[in-house]
């Protein structure tokens, strides 16, 4: 039988289109959990590490990737980019786990993150598309879920090879190159969005199809705002927890590798908890205003304790590990990817997404590429105060301009924002 012959569908389609989503943190804590030891072994400066970094799939790596994926994505269909995602994602898993010196690093984690950044705006658009409209959070928060799952599973490896060394590390992304393989295997029975095939080459009246049409409508602009808005300032945070945590936690006095790791384990196992007992179980029916307040509110809490008592030794660092773990699972990602899905329109959906993390990304990697020295110099009260301001942004963008989508079919939400199909009426309604 042919590798395309078979059919990939319901849930078993979801989990294979969120797993882009594992991939993305699996990359991303292999990176932080491994840059000491290229630094060690290369003997390169921390304003090199620091690059690495702003390059890689936490930052700009994936803002190319996005970029480029989310119009693809609209133009072709969001099955075409699965059909070559993770080919050029092994590629630069590869690169990273045979790296012999610095450069061919620099390049694999380049080649990973583009890989990535054209993966996940593609995934949320797919999920969200073939969701029930009285299930797409908790569709959508699979997505999440295998966000939280890969650190999990990455922490925990990085605790268990670290006697090792240099070669655990190399051992990390040989196993992302195993799962990309098997998931890009399963990948090739998906069939194509129906509602991309239905609507997204026949929607002349919405507009035209990718960026031209996304920045031709006002309602768009708005709505770029406001998920720019959460996930920019939500994301510079978490960016840097996902790939300087060991070095925050060293700053804070936890000097052993291991521990950081096995608490790292302890935030994201309170993430995956987090998101299928609350995001999963309660985004299709209660307030998603109230749900996602809670999330931040959580994750400013778990910052100011991990700043206020930056002495305080274990009981601190736990505290800050559930705060900022819980937080994590019902927070501002969760929401981005289910709101960017819901408020625009089949023609540029994914393009919507792909500007987004494009940017987002962007301002992470211009943080990324200053932050070890920002830490050093300045301290954990320094750094946690900037991070306790930007999340406290985020918040309030979120509990203003919430919007109400839950329960709505994405036809019935998009004829709200965008007027009548067969009209040229411009409906604009409060994001």
């Amino acid at each position: 039988m042919k590798v395309g012959a078979r059919s990939t569908t319901g849930w078993r389609a979801t989990i294979a289109v969120a797993m882009s989503n594992y991939i993305e943190a699996g990359s991303i804590i292999a990176i932080a959990t491994s840059l000491a030891f290229w630094q060690s072994a290369f003997g390169i400066s921390d304003f090199a590490v620091g690059l690495l970094a702003a390059l890689s799939a936490n930052a700009f790596g994936a803002a190319i990737g996005a970029i480029l994926g989310g119009p693809l994505c609209d133009r072709f269909g969001r099955k075409a980019i699965y059909t070559y995602d993770l080919l050029v994602y092994m590629v630069g898993v590869l690169l990273a786990a045979f790296a012999v010196n610095y450069a061919m690093l620099l390049a694999a984690f380049v080649i990973t993150g583009i890989a990535v950044g054209a993966g996940v705006p593609a995934s949320w658009t797919y999920i969200a598309e073939q969701a029930p409209s009285g299930g797409r959070a908790k569709h959508v928060g699979t997505a999440q879920l295998a966000w939280s799952i890969g650190p999990l599973i990455g922490f925990a490896l990085a605790a268990g090879l670290a006697p090792l060394g240099l070669l655990g590390s190399r051992l990390i992304f040989l196993h992302l190159f195993v799962v990309a393989a098997v998931v890009w295997w399963v990948r090739q029975g998906l069939t194509e969005s129906t509602i991309w095939t239905e609507e997204g080459r026949g929607a002349s009246a919405i507009g035209a199809r990718g960026l031209r049409g996304l920045f031709t409508r006002r309602v768009n602009v708005t709505a770029l705002l406001f998920l720019g808005g959460i996930y920019l300032f939500w994301n510079t945070v978490a960016g840097q927890a996902g790939i300087f945590m060991p070095r925050v936690y060293d700053t804070a006095g936890l000097h052993s590798p291991v521990a950081q790791d096995l608490l790292q384990v302890l935030v994201w196992g309170c993430t995956v908890a987090a998101t299928y007992l609350g995001f999963m179980r309660y985004g299709d029916r209660m307030s998603q205003r109230l749900l996602y307040v809670i999330g931040a509110a959580l994750g400013i809490a778990g910052w100011i304790v991990l700043v206020a008592f930056t002495d305080g030794g274990m009981p601190t660092m736990l505290a800050f590990a559930v705060l900022w773990g819980v937080s994590a699972g019902v927070g501002a990602q969760a929401f981005y990817g289910l709101w960017a899905s819901e408020l625009f329109a089949t023609p540029y959906r994914a393009s919507a997404q792909g500007v987004m993390f494009c940017v987002v990304r962007s301002f992470t990697g211009l943080l990324s590429y200053f932050f070890p020295t920002l830490l050093a110099v300045t301290g954990l009260t320094g750094v946690g105060l900037l991070l306790i301001g930007l999340l406290t942004v985020a918040l309030i963008i979120g509990a203003v301009w919430a919007p109400s989508t839950r329960g709505k079919t994405l036809q019935e939400i998009e004829r709200e924002r965008y007027g009548s199909r067969g009209s040229t009426m411009n409906t604009e309604v409060a994001v």
